[in-house]
């Protein structure tokens, strides 16, 4: 009799830690636990922690709650300006309602993969090559617009959306390179017709400040011997400017002539006016102060003067 109470005692205690076993479930922190009896949800959600149910008639169904990253498989799409491209992108999003992912989604990882694939697909062909390479942020955001639109419905919430990499093909990229090199050559003439033009402003303002200090450009003569002479070269061209010789003119004082004496004055003048006079043919200033009647005619035979 004893061992027949032993042995149903012992009986018991197997089947009520059996029973114990399939009741209690443990629901991690990151956890949470979705209790169905007999094929019908509860509406209380189980936390974290040690969870009870009813052996057979409940079953618990646990969901992560942890952001999840999802890569979005590489789309071939044609740009808005007619340009193939190869566009990846990465997902990260999590459960915010347990109940409606469990309920209303087969797989909601698989449906967040196939809405985000259609979607990228969509914004390359809204999308100019111009704004898949610099433009992305906005088009990160409109990316995730587009995918959380469904997902609200499905208890998921997207926190971020980033398109990794835009594959251009070889063409395109030789394409562009050409128009940055172009690009580039084009500003550095820019640059450089900018620099002549300043440069020759001041060229333009140190020679007119060198017209009016004609003493500035013997001192910038001397800079250049100064600098041509550090060199230690065996040749020294010098130029010899033409401004340096008028300065040297101007800076000269005049000689100082010698006075004239009353003879001088008075034959200078009268030697001065007889040459023109015999020039011309005309009796000379010395004639016309003689007398009619001392007045010889030149035309006379023989020398003899003859009066008028």
């Amino acid at each position: 009799m004893i061992t027949v109470v032993t042995s149903a005692l012992i009986a018991i205690l197997t089947l009520g830690a059996m029973l114990l076993g399939t009741s209690v479930r443990i629901v991690k922190q990151f956890e949470r636990g979705v209790v169905f009896r007999f094929g019908q949800v509860r509406s209380e959600i189980r936390g974290p922690g040690l969870a009870v149910i009813m052996p057979v008639a409940d079953r618990l169904q646990k969901v992560n709650m942890q952001i999840v990253t999802m890569p979005v498989p590489a789309q071939d799409g044609i740009t808005r300006d007619n340009v193939t491209v190869h566009v990846d992108a990465v997902i990260y999003f999590r459960v915010v309602d347990p109940m409606r992912v469990v309920v209303d989604v087969q797989d909601y990882e698989a449906a967040i993969r196939q809405v985000a694939m259609a979607s990228l697909r969509s914004i390359i062909g809204k999308s100019e090559l111009d704004d898949l390479l610099s433009n992305r942020e906005r088009l990160n955001q409109g990316l995730e617009l587009m995918i959380d639109s469904p997902a609200v419905g499905w208890g998921v919430h997207i926190d971020r959306v980033e398109i990794k990499d835009v594959a251009l093909p070889d063409s395109m990229k030789r394409s562009m390179s050409r128009q940055a090199e172009a690009e580039r050559e084009r500003r550095s003439r820019i640059i450089t017709a900018e620099g002549e033009l300043q440069a020759s402003q001041k060229l333009a303002q140190a020679a007119e400040t060198m017209a009016l200090h004609p003493a500035a450009l013997q001192l910038r003569l001397l800079q250049t011997v100064v600098e041509v002479a550090a060199e230690k070269n065996s040749t020294l061209v010098l130029p010899f400017p033409v401004e340096l010789l008028r300065f040297l003119e101007r800076a000269t004082p005049p000689e100082p002539q010698p006075p004239a004496g009353p003879a001088t004055a008075n034959a200078t003048p009268a030697t001065a006016d007889a040459t023109p006079a015999l020039s011309a043919g005309l009796p000379s200033p010395a004639d016309q102060c003689l007398p009619d009647a001392a007045v010889l005619d030149r035309a006379a035979p023989n020398g003899v003067g003859v009066d008028r």
